[in-house]
């Protein structure tokens, strides 16, 4: 699936890239906007307001990984165990890697758009079909 154009790291959401689900998808697209915005505040060297904006994206992390673990457990996806490893893997890199003092903010920035594109489309290829099983909200 080509969805994601990342155009010296900066990212655009592309409408092949829904789940079908309005909150994941909604989820997704402001993932994608808060990596917009550090690559806004690496752009500017506002060095304030990115750390701002990535404590921002953390939280958002945590709240997506909580619906989409929820919502998929009620759509029988079959892959539960690497959804739940895949956010291990985030959480581990959150707590001891991302940060400021390991790395760059331009390396963060680039980083995290990666890392999160990589996930969408990802998500696209195999959560899509399980989605579409629940009764709309």
């Amino acid at each position: 699936v080509a969805g994601i154009l990342i155009v010296s790291s900066r990212l655009k959401w592309l409408p092949q890239l829904g789940l079908g689900n309005a909150t994941l998808d909604a989820q997704h697209r402001a993932l994608l906007d808060q990596c917009e915005a550090l690559a806004g505040c690496v752009a500017e060297a506002n060095d304030a307001r990115f750390d701002e904006v990535l404590r921002g994206l953390m939280t958002l992390a945590r709240e997506h990984f909580d619906a989409e673990e929820a919502l998929l457990g009620r759509a029988g996806y079959p892959e539960m165990e690497a959804l739940r490893n895949e956010r291990e893997e985030f959480e581990y890199l959150a707590a001891e890697i991302i940060t400021t003092e390991n790395f760059d903010r331009q390396e963060l920035e680039t980083f995290l758009s990666l890392w999160w594109s990589g996930h969408i489309l990802g998500s696209v290829g195999k959560q899509r079909t399980f989605l579409e099983r629940l009764p709309a909200a």
